[in-house]
């Protein structure tokens, strides 16, 4: 923004621009303070605190003393683009591992809106042909040009900070399908139980493990660290628990007194 006054100009009197930039800036440099945004756009310290506040409540961000970031903590699970680029070994081993043991040519297979998903969406190719469901925009991206792969959307209502679509429409969809197989992750584990950061995100998930024949949940290490407000299954509930090698051999070991279905596989 700095050094084009036609840019900054146009953020200084329409909010939404502003706010489009912002989270583009936040997201770059992964921290931003709240008096360097004010000098950026030309606006009140006030100002931008709605803005980051209109911005958090949005998903794409998370206020903190005296700025916002877009990496994770232990109660925000940080931005798309953070999620994407965390644990990429672990997602790995555990997509291969779903791949192959679970997921057989012919069947029809559903994906959420986790970056652990779409890891094993690049991998299902291998066993085409597969009927493939999602709400996520990246999983229909990744499998649009590939053979054999027969894509079923689900639609509703567009969330950019998820790049999915979410909510009840979502899950109104979901409810008259009844996928073989569903892969499913989680922001949030806590005393057995999966918890997320968005309510329409849980709306939509619940939906998908109420359709599904048999649900696998795709979880790694980190996120037996951290909070989220919105319940989403017991994982005893639920048919299998594939995590990573970095899960604490405690925790795992609680998982299975709690009744879950737990397998550990190693890092790539």
């Amino acid at each position: 923004m700095a050094g084009d006054p036609m840019t900054a100009d146009g953020a200084r009197r329409n909010p939404e621009l502003r706010r489009v930039a912002m989270r583009r800036q936040v997201a770059e440099a992964g921290f931003v303070r709240v008096d360097a945004l004010a000098r950026e756009y030309g606006v009140s310290i006030m100002t931008v605190h709605r803005d980051l506040d209109e911005l958090a409540r949005r998903g794409f961000l998370h206020k903190v003393r005296g700025g916002a970031t877009s990496a994770p903590t232990t109660t925000f699970h940080g931005d798309l683009e953070h999620r994407m680029q965390a644990q990429v070994d672990a997602k790995l081993a555990i997509a291969r591992e779903a791949l192959a043991t679970e997921v057989e040519s012919g069947q029809v297979v559903a994906l959420d809106d986790s970056t652990t998903s779409l890891v094993l969406a690049r991998l299902l190719p291998d066993r085409a042909p597969l009927t493939v469901v999602t709400h996520f925009l990246p999983v229909i991206r990744a499998l649009a040009a590939q053979p054999g792969i027969e894509l079923v959307g689900l639609g509703g209502r567009y969330d950019a900070a998820y790049d999915s679509f979410l909510g009840q429409d979502t899950a109104d969809a979901a409810a008259g399908i009844r996928p073989d197989l569903l892969f499913v992750s989680t922001t949030a584990v806590a005393d057995g139980v999966c918890y997320l950061q968005s309510l329409r995100t849980a709306i939509t998930r619940r939906a998908l493990v109420a359709s599904a024949s048999r649900t696998v949940a795709l979880i790694d290490h980190s996120k037996f660290d951290r909070r989220a407000p919105h319940r989403l299954a017991a994982l005893a509930e639920l048919d299998r628990v594939v995590v990573d090698g970095g899960t604490a051999p405690r925790t795992v070991r609680e998982l299975w007194a709690r009744g879950a279905r737990v397998d550990v596989v190693e890092d790539c």
